[in-house]
């Protein structure tokens, strides 16, 4: 029976609940949507591209977003990284130049750099590029010249393989190189093609006046034959 003194206190505050304007009852599944609003949502992979150039770091793309994304996987830094892969070589004769593109390895990278082998000799080492790179300049090609280039990363712990003219695949025509070294050949330069076809008309037009001479030579020394008068008769 001691329930019984307790009843009007409730009917007094239901009461003043209802007269209060906007006041709603509290509900057992309001508790559980606040619940899930706040569940966390999904990590999706960050806008990492590993062949984009000037590409921001994943790890500061992790950190600048407003939401947690993924980076790929990477391999230890106490190694040396694994070789990037050679992408598209566009060359422009005229400048005697090539624009190299390459991806980066699945590997921490501080530096990028350049290796060109021209004919059997040792390679040419170009400038050091930070890991954002993902693209480079080979100035001073020769027309007509046939060239080895190879992409090398680096980390503390050392560089990448860089096989040179020995890599294998650098004459397969099967498919695309997935490996950081290719084959880079400069076709000749437009002028220097008139001139080697103004050589070769200057050739033939000297071949021709010595036919020439040579032909009048051995006519003025030999004679030509002569036809004979024809013979008039009656007369």
């Amino acid at each position: 029976m001691d329930s019984m003194p307790h009843s009007p206190c409730l009917l007094w505050l239901l009461a003043v609940t209802s007269l209060v304007p906007g006041t709603q009852p509290l509900v057992a599944g309001d508790l559980e949507g606040d619940e899930l609003d706040e569940t966390p949502l999904p990590a999706v992979p960050c806008d990492y591209d590993h062949c984009r150039h000037l590409q921001v770091p994943c790890q500061e793309l992790q950190r600048a977003g407003p939401a947690a994304c993924l980076c790929p996987g990477l391999s230890s830094a106490l190694q040396p990284p694994h070789p990037p892969r050679l992408g598209e070589v566009r060359v422009e004769a005229d400048m005697g130049r090539a624009e190299v593109h390459w991806c980066a390895p699945s590997s921490p990278v501080n530096q990028y750099w350049l290796l060109l082998w021209e004919g059997g000799g040792a390679p040419q080492k170009g400038p050091s590029f930070n890991s954002t790179v993902r693209r480079a300049e080979l100035k001073g090609l020769n027309p007509g010249g046939a060239y080895v280039v190879c992409v090398v990363a680096a980390n503390d712990a050392g560089e990448s393989r860089a096989p040179g003219p020995g890599a294998e695949g650098l004459d397969s025509a099967d498919g695309p190189n997935l490996g950081p070294c290719g084959r880079l050949t400069v076709p000749p330069r437009p002028l220097t093609l008139l001139h080697a076809a103004m050589g070769v008309g200057s050739a033939l037009a000297l071949l021709s006046c010595s036919a020439l001479v040579w032909h009048f030579c051995l006519r003025q020394r030999w004679g030509c034959p002569r036809r004979g008068r024809p013979s008039h008769a009656g007369l």
